[in-house]
């Protein structure tokens, strides 16, 4: 069996007397869609910050790409793919929707800093295929014709794309979706389930955090389960819709 792109191992977060999560362990292969859900308050977030880094765990393991990289920070996971957004949209209000993701891009960018000011050839031509891959990420999530519109202009809808342009302009490897869906109307949340299939079919993995059950069972090969912190499920859509105890912890009647 191949290496998995993504392994927690045994990971664990506590604030004071709470334990958030307890004793986690999944793993996401390589251009797999994997789903994360669970009631609220069950640990989804917190363990979604835990994967990005933006929490230090308590204990356990992050093996991202087979090394560990449980105590880096966000700033030194993002180069090596691992990529997020938010479940509040996260722009930049000032900015065009080009100009945010261009922004982003510039986390892959080769010139040095010395280079950028006096302009050298290597820094036009980096400039110009950033430009490009802007142009060419905004057409993958369907922003082109907002592309000159400021941030704070569009939809709530079209700022859950541009998050999902910004991150990708940073070129993950894994790309964790944090309750993409929220706001959406079906033919919205139609529209973003074939951008995440799009996604996985580029080659890039992706983990859902989403309470819209639709969504998950529609773009999922397969569904991690949380309750108070911990996973007690796993499994395909299938199996998750069947299982017993995830019915009773979320589920419920409520499996639209």
């Amino acid at each position: 069996m191949a290496e998995p792109l993504l392994a927690l191992k045994d990971l664990g977060k506590q604030f004071g007397g709470v334990q958030a999560v307890r004793d986690l362990s999944f793993v996401v292969g390589a251009a797999e869609i994997v789903g994360l859900i669970g009631p609220n308050g069950s640990g989804k977030s917190t363990s979604v910050n835990l994967i990005s880094g933006t929490l230090p765990p308590t204990r356990g393991d992050i093996h991202f790409d087979g090394r560990s990289v449980t105590r880096l920070a966000v700033s030194e996971r993002v180069p090596l793919g691992l990529a997020r957004t938010f479940q509040t949209t996260s722009v930049f209000a000032e900015f065009t929707v080009r100009e945010q993701v261009l922004a982003a891009c510039h986390a892959r960018y080769r010139t040095s800093a010395l280079g950028s000011v006096f302009r050298s050839s290597r820094a036009r031509t980096e400039a110009r295929e950033q430009a490009a891959k802007t142009d060419q990420i905004l057409a993958f999530v369907g922003l082109s014709a907002v592309g000159d519109e400021l941030s704070s202009a569009i939809s709530s809808a079209q700022q859950r794309l541009l998050m999902i342009a910004t991150a990708l302009a940073t070129e993950p490897r894994l790309l964790l979706l944090d309750e993409p869906a929220a706001g959406m109307v079906a033919k919205e949340r139609k529209e973003l389930a074939g951008l995440i299939g799009r996604i996985r079919e580029s080659g890039t993995a992706v983990l859902v955090i989403e309470h819209h059950m639709g969504l998950i069972m529609e773009v999922c090969s397969r569904i991690v389960v949380l309750n108070f912190g911990q996973k007690i499920a796993e499994g395909t859509p299938a199996e998750i819709q069947q299982n017993p105890a995830v019915v009773d912890a979320y589920l419920g009647g409520a499996s639209s």
